[in-house]
């Protein structure tokens, strides 16, 4: 009895908690970099920022959590993280306590937030036109298709501003 506490605390995640600011949990396994490059975090930032990595979960198999102290993410950045992670959910932290939580929602339409691959399109000239692109989601999966050419993408990840 005693060995199966000890291999449950083993697993457990030990991560400090933060005094105010945004805690994204259920990201994608592998995507909590792309999150801090969405929110403009980077080498040398003075936000405190923890993450954690490909940790267990029994919903999603791994996933990946960012906890960042004293900043509140907008309506923007939470429209980056659904598109690479729809299933994201959001914890507003205030005085070490939960204030809010919500899921992320995709959006059908974004404008300005993914580039589109196509040289050709015309969100690619030296037009002064924003990309839009409309946003389906089958499955588990989501795709873009871009406003302008009609092009589809799927790994949207790779093209996120």
């Amino acid at each position: 009895m005693e060995s199966k506490n000890k291999e449950k605390s083993a697993e457990r995640l030990a991560v400090s908690k933060i005094r105010c600011g945004t805690v994204i949990d259920h990201i994608n396994a592998g995507k909590a970099l792309l999150v801090l490059r969405i929110l403009g975090i980077k080498p040398g930032s003075s936000e405190r920022v923890l993450i954690a990595m490909n940790v267990p979960s029994k919903k999603m198999g791994k996933k990946d959590i960012v906890k960042v102290e004293g900043k509140y993410i907008g309506e923007e950045e939470l429209n980056r993280i659904a598109l690479i992670s729809p299933n994201a959910t959001i914890n507003l932290i205030e005085d070490y306590r939960v204030s809010e939580k919500r899921r992320v929602e995709l959006p059908s339409v974004v404008e300005g937030i993914l580039t589109c691959p196509n040289r050709n399109c015309i969100t690619n000239s030296r037009e002064p036109i924003k990309s839009r692109f409309h946003i389906v989601k089958k499955g588990e999966e989501v795709r873009a298709v871009c406003h302008y050419c009609g092009r589809r993408i799927c790994e949207l990840d790779r093209y996120v501003v």
